[in-house]
């Protein structure tokens, strides 16, 4: 019986049981993980890109707005100007408060942003405000 026990037992150096191949499968795990953070940051920087371009959007078109409210041209009002502004920055226009007449053009928008990780798509809205001051125009948020 021992004789049995001592078939057994552990090779010479390696005390306890025999985990061969257990770094393989520690290193598969990490290697999952590490994918998993990856599309979780890709997914971030997708998100923070399409805030920054919709803010960019926004600021544009109420630019465009309280422009069109300053100096009409007549070929447009104020809100198609921000349409066609908000368009041109790969975003669309949800609301102008911006009448003729008005010292300040307030717009929003939105755009859409596709993640990988977290789902399909996501809106993002920006908001911008656009002051006309003793004829010259700024913008404020």
């Amino acid at each position: 019986m021992t004789g049995r026990l001592r078939d057994r037992a552990s090779p010479p150096g390696h005390p306890g049981t025999n985990e061969r191949g257990s770094v393989s499968i520690l290193a598969a795990g990490v290697l999952v993980l590490a994918a998993l953070l990856t599309l979780a940051s890709v997914d971030v920087m997708r998100a923070v890109g399409t805030v920054a371009r919709a803010q960019a959007a926004a600021d544009a078109a109420a630019l465009a707005a309280a422009q069109e409210i300053a100096a009409p041209t007549g070929g447009w009002s104020p809100a198609d100007a921000a349409a066609f502004y908000a368009g041109r920055n790969g975003a669309v226009l949800v609301s102008c408060t911006c009448a003729f007449g008005s010292a300040e053009a307030v717009v929003q928008v939105r755009s859409t942003v596709a993640l990988l990780f977290v789902g399909p798509y996501r809106t993002v809205t920006a908001e911008a405000r656009a002051v006309n001051r003793r004829g010259r125009i700024g913008r404020h948020r």
